[in-house]
């Protein structure tokens, strides 16, 4: 770097720490300090959003605090007719910051259902691609507390399990990269504070307003909910209580995981103790097993999975594909492998 440069950066790492002094902000960098306490190289995911320029601010300190390499990006889905000039106009506001922010693109057709869903995971696959090339191991995501909220009722809607209602956690395990969530106490409002004092403006997604989506109409939701007397409080207490029942369960599974299956030659020999689990146990233990042997960044419909189990427990041979496996049933022992 030249000594121009050096200088310039300087400046800039100085104008960004003197945003501390502000108490607000202060207060919210060491909860986001505490709860990444990250010593690795890591990237970060950026929207635009003002939790996601908070993210960003907050990552940058963190970087130049603890001497670490951090890199950035953006996923333009392609799905609006400005998202490329949008993505653009971030990559030049964190520019300002010394922040370089990498655009990665979302081409091909684009779903005409289900977009909000499909776009995300779109968005996970091509970020852990990257974190896959460059070697990191840890994602920073800007998910607030308020998602954790809007995630519980969507999931519920979906008719999802206990892990699907309380996934939305600090931090979360995907193909071998840690998703972490270190803004995920922080409030939408403090995260928007943020953003308005250090870069005084962010981007406001139009189909944040749409109903049509049913995030928006989940938010409506909430928010006529806290008219009617929600105590949020009360409502974070319940999801922690089920956190804790979702890890008990968990533990369960990892010791059917340990005990009964075999590793070999990529294929997994499941035995007959395995399936004797209680049905969520077994639910999710059959589930890694198809992530891991069908290389999954996410495991198939519920839906699918169940009906492979139930299968599998009434009939003596069987056999089927799923998830990029093939399932088969001799006897007593189920083999998975991989669909050629």
């Amino acid at each position: 770097m030249s000594l121009k440069n050096l200088n310039a950066s300087t400046k800039i790492h100085n104008h960004l720490l003197r945003k501390l002094r502000d108490k607000r902000i202060y207060k919210i960098y060491k909860n986001f300090e505490n709860n990444l306490n990250l010593n690795n190289n890591f990237m970060v995911a950026v929207s635009g959003g003002a939790d996601s320029l908070a993210l960003a601010f907050f990552s940058k300190i963190y970087s130049i605090k603890k001497s670490l390499k951090v890199k950035y990006f953006l996923v333009d889905h392609k799905l609006r007719n400005n998202s490329s000039v949008e993505a653009l106009f971030v990559k030049n506001l964190l520019n300002d910051f010394y922040i370089d922010l990498d655009i990665l693109e979302w081409n091909g057709k684009k779903p005409n259902s289900n977009i909000q869903s499909l776009a995300r995971k779109k968005r996970y696959n091509l970020l852990i691609n990257q974190s896959k090339k460059y070697k990191i191991n840890h994602i920073l995501f800007g998910h607030h507390e308020d998602d954790v909220y809007e995630n519980f009722f969507i999931r519920l809607l979906r008719g999802s399990g206990l892990k699907g209602i309380v996934s939305l956690d600090k931090k979360t395990l995907i193909n071998n990269v840690n998703i972490l969530r270190p803004l995920i106490k922080a409030e939408k409002k403090d995260l928007i504070y943020i953003s308005k004092k250090v870069f005084k403006k962010y981007v406001e997604d139009p189909s944040n307003e749409d109903e049509i989506f049913t995030r928006v109409r989940i938010r409506n939701f909430i928010k006529n909910l806290e008219n009617e007397g929600l105590d949020k409080r009360k409502f974070k207490l319940s999801i922690q209580n089920l956190k804790s029942v979702d890890q008990a369960i968990q533990f369960f599974c990892e010791k059917n995981l340990r005990e009964n299956s075999i590793i070999s030659n990529n294929k997994v020999l499941l035995n007959e103790e395995f399936f004797n689990f209680p049905q969520e146990v077994l639910f999710r233990s059959f589930s890694q097993i198809l992530q891991l042997v069908g290389n999954k960044y996410f495991p198939p419909r519920g839906k699918k999975i169940i009906n492979i189990l139930e299968n599998l427990e009434d009939k003596i041979s069987f056999k089927s594909t799923l998830g990029n496996c093939v399932i088969k049933k001799i006897n007593r022992t189920v083999i998975v492998y991989k669909e050629r």
